[in-house]
């Protein structure tokens, strides 16, 4: 009587194979295994079994880090046809853009220039093969990003990009310049000047001791603005980054033209300080990665995050990246945040944007701040939560247009 082989006692060829698939896809091994012969079936055999049960198979590494690890490797070693089976596999995999670019990039430093320029090569070869779509990013004047620091203290990244109304952009906590790429791209596409910094404490910024007061990000704000030389502008913030927008149009009217309020408040009660307080313990004894998950779940909601979990990855990487200090002293300053008596006092345009599903900052707090600055325009995206302008990256673009069009 023949009985089915025990799956807990498969040998480590099929181990292997089910790595190797899952790697390089049913297609490429089902051709690779059927072309073996009586001359290379024992190498084939001998892979499977060692580099993709023995070494694919650990769980030291996840398979993403092993596939950009391959990918460096074959860069330094010039083996090009198994770079391009690894890069198409990667892509096919779900592995992101970035984290492809990125390791490329990596390449050119420790394997040479010429080597990454032929990565660079067969990667939009292989990219253009898969109908994979590349937005343009011309590096010509009105298109190329330029990177500069502050020159007074402390230091702080600015990032800046096209020509026309100048247009500052100010990200969320724990989140930095790059938060705003694609909404910076298209707005310098379209007639914008357009200048995004990382707060101090975040990003490539410095990142002096805390804690910080909401008045300090203020003035680092303000500073940006005159070092640029090109205010009054159009500042758009983005949860922490609205806070110091409106304490910027309030103490500093001549540097705002109009401003943009996204998913945040302008004052919390005693009861979300006190879970402030909380987090602030909570990064101080166990590091970012103690509130990491609490994070994602405010600033995605879980329907986004199933459909788009390399999205949640990068802004998850990007949080843990954040010097702890620096979002500690930031916390601070957010929790204390108090702008109740300075909204009636701002006199430029205004215009609240909310995510329907926020829990971080609920459309509450944003009806609240168009009640304390008559004449502000709301705008609730109703498939957003708390990071509006990724969830709902058109419709947040369309209701900052229709608002630049107004001015």
């Amino acid at each position: 009587m023949n009985t089915p082989p025990c799956p807990d006692h498969i040998d480590a060829f099929d181990q292997g194979l089910r790595n190797r698939r899952a790697v390089l896809g049913d297609a490429w091994v089902d051709r690779s295994l059927a072309q073996a012969n009586a001359f290379n079936a024992d190498f084939q055999s001998l892979i499977t079994r060692y580099a993709w049960h023995d070494i694919w198979g650990r769980p030291g590494l996840d398979h993403r880090t092993r596939r950009l690890l391959v990918l460096g490797m074959t860069i330094a070693q010039g083996r090009w046809e198994e770079y391009e089976l690894h890069l198409r596999a990667a892509v096919a995999g779900g592995v992101a853009l970035d984290e492809i670019k990125e390791t490329l990039l990596q390449s050119a430093i420790y394997c040479g220039v010429p080597a990454a320029n032929t990565a660079f090569k067969l990667a939009l070869d292989v990219l253009r093969q898969m109908g994979v779509a590349l937005p343009a990013q011309p590096l010509t004047p009105e298109h190329r990003v330029s990177v500069h620091r502050t020159f007074s203290t402390p230091e702080l990244h600015v990032l800046r990009q096209g020509r026309g109304t100048p247009v500052v952009l100010s990200h969320a906590l724990g989140m930095d310049v790059h938060l705003w790429d694609a909404l910076a791209r298209s707005l310098a596409e379209q007639g914008c000047e357009v200048l995004r910094y990382d707060h101090r404490g975040h990003g490539q910024s410095a990142s002096p001791p805390g804690p910080y007061s909401m008045d300090d990000l203020v003035a680092d704000g303000a500073r940006v603005v005159r070092e640029w030389g090109r205010g009054p502008v159009v500042w758009v913030g983005l949860s922490m980054g609205g806070m110091v927008g409106q304490g910027l149009a309030a103490r500093h009217p001549d540097l705002v033209r109009a401003l943009v309020i996204a998913n945040s408040t302008s004052w919390y009660p005693e009861a979300a300080q006190a879970l402030w307080a909380q987090r602030i313990a909570a990064v101080e004894s166990q590091g970012l990665a103690a509130i990491a998950d609490g994070v994602m779940g405010r600033y995605f909601h879980d329907d986004f995050r199933a459909a788009h979990p390399e999205v949640e990855a990068a802004a998850r990487a990007t949080l843990l990246r954040t010097d702890p200090q620096g979002y500690v002293a930031c916390c601070h300053a957010v929790a204390k945040v108090d702008w109740r008596d300075a909204l009636p006092t701002i006199a430029c345009p205004v215009l609240v944007i909310a995510g329907r599903r926020d829990q971080g900052a609920p459309v509450a707090m944003s009806e609240a701040i168009v009640h304390s600055r008559p004449g502000a325009q709301l705008v609730v995206l109703d498939n957003a939560s708390h990071i509006s302008v990724i969830e709902e990256p058109e419709a947040f673009e369309r209701a900052l247009r229709e608002f630049l069009s107004s001015l």
